[in-house]
């Protein structure tokens, strides 16, 4: 999917959305080959026709017609992990909160590390926005998209919220 941010790879699987990653210069053939092992018998069919709701909750995202996504997913990680995700999807749109406060968040205070890994694991950018995880001093770390990307997204949700009449607490 070609998105404001870059291209997009999707995938899914019966249950639910599994993949939303920056492709940036990867081939399709090489980003199924990427996940070819964790994924042994999925079939790669390069068509985003089966993923329509998902095109459309990321396009009206993008143009500011959603602050949130209410999408299936079938991720898959550890206990941890899972627990960091949910948290992220609790952070509202057009704010953002430290490693730190999402440790505490899944009752591990002393993990913000362990949450800043979660998050580079994140198999569902955006959907789940761990480009919403700052740090405790209020700057930009760390973003498997890149820094550049996650300002971006950050400045279109601060953008979008300003337009909506909603206050920015970053």
């Amino acid at each position: 999917m070609s998105s404001p941010v870059g291209l997009l790879f999707l995938a899914r699987t019966e249950r639910g959305l599994r993949f939303v990653e920056f492709m940036d210069r990867r081939s399709l053939k090489r980003t199924f080959a990427t996940h070819a092992e964790a994924v042994p018998d999925a079939q790669w069919v390069p068509s985003l026709l089966e993923l329509k709701p998902v095109v459309d909750q990321l396009d009206a995202y993008f143009c500011g017609n959603r602050t949130a996504f209410d999408l299936p997913l079938d991720v898959a990680g550890s206990d941890f992990q899972l627990s960091v995700w949910r948290a992220l999807c609790r952070i509202p749109y057009a704010e953002t909160r430290s490693y730190g406060q999402i440790a505490k968040a899944v009752g591990r205070p002393g993990a913000a590390r362990a949450v800043g890994l979660a998050n580079n694991q994140n198999p569902v950018a955006i959907i789940i926005p761990c480009h919403r995880v700052i740090g405790a001093d209020g700057s930009l770390v760390g973003y498997g998209g890149g820094l550049p990307r996650k300002r971006r997204l950050l400045d279109l949700e601060a953008r979008f919220a300003r337009l909506l009449g909603r206050s920015e607490s970053r």
